[in-house]
C-alpha cells in the first residue's frame, strides 16, 4: 500500500488505474487507432486463415486417408473444439497476461503447428495437431475484443470490432481460396505449408504493428470471482440467449461451408477445383455485412438489427436446396452476409452488456460459438451421408429458425442488470 498527501491509503492497482485514466482512449483520428486497426486486422487474418484451413480440403482428405465426409469434418471440428476448450481455460487466465504478448504467442506457435500438420502420417495425428492449434489460437479470440473495448473510444467501438471481424472474414476467405487453389496444383500437403508460412509472416507483422495495452490492468487469478462473474452472465437473459443462438447460427454456417465442396463437385454441378475455390469469394460479402453492421450498431440498437440479420441467414440457407447454380450462389451470398452481420452484432451486445469481466464474457460467447461449429458442423455430416443434401439443408434451416426464436424474444437494450431465467 502507498501513502498519499491526503493520508489516504491506496493500492498499486488504484494508482495504475489513475495513471491509465489520464491516457485517452484511441479516437478515430489518432495514430494509435490506425496502429490498432492494422494490428488487430492482421490478427484476424491469421487466426481464421488457419482455423478453417482444412474446410475446403475435406474431399481430398477423404481420398488421402480413406475416410467418410463426416469423419473428414473432424479436421475442422478438432480446430474449433480446441478453440472452445482454450477459451474456457483463458476465461479464467486471460486477465493475468499481457494482451499483446498472449496474442503474439498464440499467432506464432499456431503457425508452426499449421506447417507441421502437412506432415501428419495418419489422420488421427492430424486431428490432434489441429485441436492443439485451435487451443493456441483461442489466446487471440479470448482477449481481442476485450483489448478493443479497453483501448478504443466507445464512439467507434462498433467500427473497431467490425474491423477485427472483417479481418476474420478475409482471413477465412483467403485461407480457403489459397489452399483450394494450391492443393489443386501442388497437392494439399504443399498448400498447407504455404498457408502456414504466410500465417507466420502475419504474426510477425502483428508484433510490429499492434500497440501495447495502455488501459489494461493485470489481475491475479481469482477463481471464486470468475465463477461469480460467469454465473451472473449465465443468469442474464440477454446474454444467455445470445450464447445459445451463437451455438446454432455458427453451427449452421460452418456446416454449409464444410459440405458445400461435396455438393459442387458432384452432379448436377461437377465443378473443377478452381471454380469451387472462387465460392469463398463470398466472404467479401461477409466483410461488407460486418462493416455495415458495425457502423449501424453505433446508431441503432444491435438487439434490433440482429433480428434482421438472422432472418437473412435463414433465407440464405433454405435457398441452397436449389439445383440452379445461380440461385445457389445468390443464396450463399445472402447467408454469408446475414451470418457475419449477426456475429458482429452479437459480439457487440456481449461486449456492451459485460461492464466487468469483459474477457470472461467474450470467452464464454466464443465457447458457445465454437462448440456449435464442432458439434453441428460434424454431426450434420451424417445427415449428408445418409439422407443427402436436401435433408442437410432442411436441418440447418430448422437450426437457424431456432436461433431466430431465441433472439426474437430479446426486447430490452443491453444492460448490466441480471435477469433471472
Amino acid at each position: 500500500m502507498f501513502q498519499t498527501t491526503s493520508n489516504k491509503r491506496v493500492s498499486p492497482s488504484e494508482i495504475h488505474t489513475s495513471e491509465s485514466a489520464k491516457q485517452l482512449k484511441a479516437t478515430q483520428e489518432s495514430e494509435q487507432y490506425r496502429e490498432i486497426r492494422a494490428g488487430i486486422f492482421l490478427s484476424g487474418l491469421s487466426v481464421f486463415a488457419q482455423l478453417y484451413l482444412f474446410q475446403p480440403l475435406l474431399p481430398q482428405l477423404c481420398h488421402s486417408y480413406h475416410i467418410s465426409p463426416a469423419s473428414s469434418a473432424w479436421t475442422v471440428s478438432g480446430s474449433t473444439l480446441g478453440m472452445a476448450l482454450g477459451l474456457f481455460v483463458f476465461s479464467f487466465k486471460a486477465d493475468t497476461y499481457s494482451r499483446k504478448r498472449l496474442m503474439t504467442f498464440s499467432l506464432i506457435t499456431s503457425s508452426l503447428l499449421t506447417i507441421s500438420s502437412a506432415f501428419a502420417p495418419f489422420f488421427e495425428l492430424l486431428i490432434i495437431i489441429n485441436t492443439l492449434k485451435g487451443f493456441l489460437l483461442s489466446g487471440v479470440s479470448a482477449v481481442a475484443l476485450a483489448y478493443l473495448a479497453e483501448e478504443v473510444s466507445p464512439a467507434i467501438l462498433g467500427q473497431a470490432i467490425a474491423l477485427y471481424l472483417s479481418g476474420n472474414a478475409i482471413g477465412g476467405m483467403s485461407g480457403r481460396m489459397l489452399v483450394t487453389l494450391f492443393s489443386g496444383w501442388f497437392g494439399w500437403h504443399h498448400a498447407v505449408v504455404i498457408v502456414g508460412i504466410l500465417s507466420l509472416i502475419l504474426g510477425i507483422l502483428f508484433v510490429i504493428k499492434l500497440p501495447a495495452s495502455q488501459h489494461f490492468i493485470p489481475e491475479p487469478v481469482d477463481i471464486k470471482r470468475k465463477i461469480s462473474q460467469m454465473s451472473s452472465f449465465m443468469h442474464n437473459l440477454v446474454m444467455i440467449r445470445i450464447f445459445l443462438a451463437a451455438t446454432l447460427f455458427m453451427g449452421a454456417f460452418v456446416a454449409v461451408y464444410n459440405y458445400l465442396g461435396f455438393r459442387l463437385e458432384a452432379p448436377p454441378f461437377s465443378l473443377p477445383h478452381y471454380i469451387v475455390a472462387s465460392v469463398f469469394l463470398m466472404y467479401t460479402i461477409g466483410v461488407v455485412g460486418t462493416i455495415a453492421a458495425g457502423r449501424l450498431s453505433d446508431k441503432i440498437a444491435p438487439t434490433r438489427l440482429i433480428k434482421l440479420s438472422l432472418l437473412m441467414l435463414a433465407i440464405g440457407i433454405i435457398s441452397l436446396i436449389t439445383g440452379n447454380l445461380a440461385i445457389l450462389v445468390i443464396g450463399l451470398g445472402i447467408m454469408t452476409l446475414g451470418f457475419f452481420a449477426t456475429h458482429t452484432l452479437a459480439s457487440k451486445i456481449i461486449s456492451q452488456t459485460a461492464k466487468e469481466g469483459k474477457s470472461s464474457a467474450t470467452s464464454i460467447y466464443w465457447l458457445f460459438y465454437y462448440a456449435g461449429s464442432s458439434v453441428i458442423g460434424t454431426s450434420t455430416g451424417m445427415i449428408l451421408s445418409s439422407l443427402g443434401w436436401n435433408f442437410l439443408i432442411y436441418s440447418l434451416f430448422l437450426i437457424s429458425l431456432i436461433a431466430m426464436a431465441l433472439i426474437w424474444r430479446i426486447k430490452q437494450p443491453p444492460t448490466t442488470t441480471t435477469t433471472r431465467l
